[in-house]
């Protein structure tokens, strides 16, 4: 379904990323399923970046292909003194769970070799996502009856609220500043 040859970078990461979660989007590829394969082809390719030596021209190959209710992805590079093994890796350790996540994502994995190299194979699930509806249903509804017009009605003018007035004819509202003939204001305190 799909091949591409990138340069020996870690910027390709990105990039086969992309290509590949296009291409199963636009398969019709389940969500998940799709989270699921970039994840390993970004470990995979990784791992071939960081580990291994790049094919002639400085480059490696990222493929895959669609079968049924799957998807394999392979990387294939100039190869290593080593092959890849799973490992379990420490906890404190920062790298080596690499292999662990394929392991884990995919139905089953492999090495091969040949005259260019290395290829480090995954194969995973890729069901189908889920059909979503393109046309809502039709709901009868009730006829519109029509109303007469409405009235106008006149504006509504706010007042200004009223101010209460004490027994004496002050307002309350300033009773607390008041003097009581002393200098001292009635209710609050002598200073």
């Amino acid at each position: 379904m799909g091949t591409v040859l990138l340069p020996y970078a870690p910027a390709s990461v990105g990039v086969a990323r992309q290509r590949l979660a296009a291409d199963l989007i636009a398969a019709g590829i389940f969500a998940g399923a799709v989270g699921d394969a970039v994840l390993v082809v970004s470990e995979l390719l990784s791992n071939a970046i960081r580990h291994a030596r790049p094919l002639p021209g400085a480059s490696v190959q990222v493929a895959w292909a669609l079968d049924d209710d799957a998807v394999e992805v392979a990387v294939s590079d100039g190869g290593a003194l080593t092959r890849p093994i799973l490992t379990q890796a420490t906890v404190s350790a920062l790298g080596g769970r690499g292999l662990s996540i394929v392991e884990y994502l995919a139905r089953t994995w492999g090495v091969r070799s040949d005259d260019a190299g290395l290829t480090v194979w995954a194969v995973l699930a890729a069901p189908p996502a889920p059909l979503r509806a393109t046309a809502s249903p039709v709901v009868p509804q009730a006829p519109v009856v029509p109303q007469a017009p409405a009235v106008p009605q006149a504006p509504v003018v706010p007042q200004a609220p009223a101010v209460p007035q004490a027994a004496d004819g002050g307002s309350r509202r300033n009773s607390a500043s008041r003097s009581d003939g002393a200098g001292r204001r009635n209710g609050g305190p002598n200073w």
